[in-house]
């Protein structure tokens, strides 16, 4: 696991001033409140994560790492992962929620909590405590629900939610089951109060309407003032927020997005970019970050902050030996250094995924075909690199094409099943810089 600096390391005289200045606190409570209760703790904090998917995305990952810096300052983290809250999902900005049968909601609760541990600290003094709310709340029938819990919340102040204030206003309206997620919600906040002392509540700026109810619960129940605090809706730089509600969402599961796209999507940010997310996304000390962002402007070309982001938040959620594989497969492709023999399968596909080019029956984009015996000159055709198959063989002539990095010798060579990496793709490079791909047609 990564190692994670303290805010003393990080450059930074207390934990709230740290989160203040990587931009991770949005609204939140008393903000004097909220600073004495994280510089003085330890105290116990929780963030929610519902499974309405198989996967975390990008966007829990900024709550992770929030986590991650209040478990290294000391604080107690509790992962709930919604067991219960899972079944109904948070209500969207337009639309209901499809519902999931149980069995596959409690199938994603233990990849969810697979992958939080993979970011905190599961072991030591201080490992983070997990929990669903499925275990409290399963067993309350209706009539307690709605004489313990229900009866301390008040219709206006429900209405006035924002997510729910826009559901009412469109087409779809809002069901009640969704309407009540805040009532679910506020209830495990008061649960985790009641039985292990929690007293700060995270998530992302979207949900601060269900954080505000947990918090005006305790106060109703036990005359207790808590904390809450929200971090920013990160976007693309089109203003896209980064989230699956978006469909292009970037999951955490190397199954759903390879660890090759998820470096490649980090270090491709614009320069314009670039020093925020350091911030958000890495755990590097302030001098650091001040100091990648003064190459962005002295030297942009080389990408320094950028490959420094990429390196630090794929390593963070895919571990090192993935990071490495990912930026060898990207020197390799353009014969930069790096053997593609010794890329593994799932990474070789992923880095030449943007090369296919043949629509099949379905529409979808394939790889273009070949076989064992086929003159190079025709692959390089199919593949797209040429007009036409006198140009490959023009340009092959003059020695500017290449096989898997190895220079083509004439216009007549052929594949040879050896040229087949992994039994499956030979790389078409024309110059430096062109790529082509095809596919053993088995």
């Amino acid at each position: 696991m990564a190692h994670v600096t303290n805010f003393n390391e990080a450059g930074f005289d207390s934990l709230f001033a740290e989160l203040n200045w990587r931009g991770l606190i949005t609204q939140s409570t008393d903000r004097d409140q909220l600073a004495q209760a994280l510089n003085n703790g330890p105290i116990t904090y929780y963030c929610g994560f519902d499974p309405t998917a198989a996967s975390l995305h990008v966007g829990n990952l900024v709550q992770l790492i929030i986590m991650r810096h209040l478990q290294a300052a000391g604080h107690h983290p509790i992962a709930l992962v919604g067991g219960a809250t899972g079944l109904i999902g948070d209500p969207r900005q337009s639309g209901e929620r499809a519902l999931n049968p149980k069995e596959v909601v409690a199938g994603w609760s233990e990849r969810l909590k697979s992958q939080i541990s993979g970011i905190l600290e599961v072991e030591g003094s201080n490992p983070v405590r997990f929990v669903s709310n499925y275990d409290w709340t399963a067993s309350m029938s209706v009539i307690d629900f709605l004489r313990d819990v229900g009866k301390n919340f008040r219709l206006g102040t429900m209405l006035a939610k924002d997510t729910v204030a826009r559901r009412l206003d469109s087409q779809e309206g809002i069901s009640f089951t969704e309407f009540s997620y805040q009532v679910l919600q506020g209830n495990d906040f008061l649960h985790l109060f009641d039985d292990y002392g929690c007293t700060l509540q995270l998530g992302g700026s979207d949900q601060w309407g269900n954080l505000t109810s947990g918090l005006d619960l305790i106060r109703k129940v036990h005359e207790v003032n808590v904390n809450v605090f929200t971090s920013p809706i990160i976007s693309d730089s089109q203003g896209k927020k980064f989230g699956k509600s978006e469909g292009n969402a970037l999951w955490l599961d190397p199954d759903m997005l390879s660890p090759y796209k998820f470096y490649q999507f980090w270090l491709n940010q614009p320069d314009s970019e670039t020093a925020k997310l350091l911030k958000v996304f890495t755990f590097l000390p302030k001098e650091e970050i001040e100091r990648l962002a003064q190459c962005i402007e002295t030297n942009p070309g080389a990408r320094e902050a950028q490959r420094a982001l990429a390196w630090e938040v794929t390593s963070l959620v895919h571990g090192e030996a993935a990071t490495q594989q990912a930026i060898d497969a990207s020197s390799a492709l353009f014969g930069r250094g790096g053997d593609l023999r010794t890329i593994d399968g799932r990474t070789l596909e992923a880095a030449l995924d943007g090369l296919r080019t043949e629509v099949g029956g379905d529409g979808s984009a394939q790889f273009a075909k070949a076989q064992p015996g086929e003159r190079v000159a025709e692959a390089g055709a199919a593949a797209g690199l040429f007009k036409s198959i006198s140009e490959a063989r023009k340009t092959i002539a003059s020695g500017g094409v290449y096989i898997n990095n190895e220079r083509v010798a004439n216009a007549e060579q052929t594949l040879n099943g050896d040229d087949f990496l992994q039994g499956r793709f030979a790389l078409i490079r024309r110059g430096k810089k062109a790529l082509g791909v095809v596919e053993h047609n088995q």
